[in-house]
């Protein structure tokens, strides 16, 4: 039996979710320090701690009490407009049948290494249904660190302390649509399958060299296959 750990990315791999990420962001922003931001931080890959940590900075804010009431106010915040996700966003194209083929494979976790703080993922996920292929327990998420790259570790640590079992860098995929995926994958040696499903296009991806690339995730033979060959 082939072990695989398969950790996910969310937006822009799995779903898109419409403006309401850019506009809660902000509002969280302005409810904390009393005034918008007149200028948008790129979502694109980036954790949520290090996006709140950049408007900050932006902002000319010192204190670092405002990036947990920020985060805070950020999940406050979308949990109010979670409506406009399945309005105004969609899952991306394959992502449901790749995970529930994965799921039925033997020797194959599935969980997410987001971006995202923990409580906005699952909204995200299950407003399209997501969130029963994924163990999201032990997923690793973007309030943790603001580097992607640390949040692997974690998702390794999580794996072996709750679930008991040490997976291996060669044993783990990280699939994602974004360059900061891929440096995830590098930084502890595990495989990256990138798909053109966000905001990067199929040739930028490709030519980063990843272990493969899609334009998306709608060939599911070819996903699985991928992601669990020997």
């Amino acid at each position: 039996m082939t072990r695989r750990l398969i950790l996910w990315d969310i937006d822009g791999t799995l779903v898109r979710s419409g403006l309401v990420g850019s506009d809660v962001f902000g509002q969280a922003v302005e409810q904390v320090l009393g005034t918008r931001p007149q200028t948008h931080v790129i979502l694109s890959g980036k954790t949520d701690r290090q996006i709140v940590e950049e408007y900050l900075a932006q902002e000319g804010s010192e204190d670092p009490a405002h990036i947990p009431a920020v985060l805070d106010r950020l999940e406050q915040e979308f949990a109010r407009q979670v409506g406009r996700i399945a309005a105004e966003g969609s899952p991306c194209l394959g992502g449901e049948a790749a995970l529930r083929n994965l799921g039925g494979v033997a020797g194959v976790e599935q969980t997410v290494l987001t971006g995202n703080i923990a409580p906005n993922a699952l909204l995200k996920l299950a407003a399209f249904g997501l969130d029963r292929y994924l163990d999201l327990e032990v997923g690793a998420y973007g309030i943790e660190h603001s580097d992607r790259r640390s949040l692997l570790p974690l998702a390794w640590k999580r794996q072996r302390e709750l679930r008991g079992i040490d997976y291996h860098p060669h044993e783990t995929w990280i699939v994602g649509d974004t360059p900061r995926d891929l440096e995830c994958a590098r930084a502890g040696a595990a495989h990256c399958l990138l798909v053109a499903t966000g905001r990067h296009d199929f040739a930028e991806l490709e030519a980063l060299g990843p272990d493969s690339a899609l334009k998306d995730l709608s060939d599911t033979r070819l996903v699985v296959d991928t992601l669990t060959a020997a």
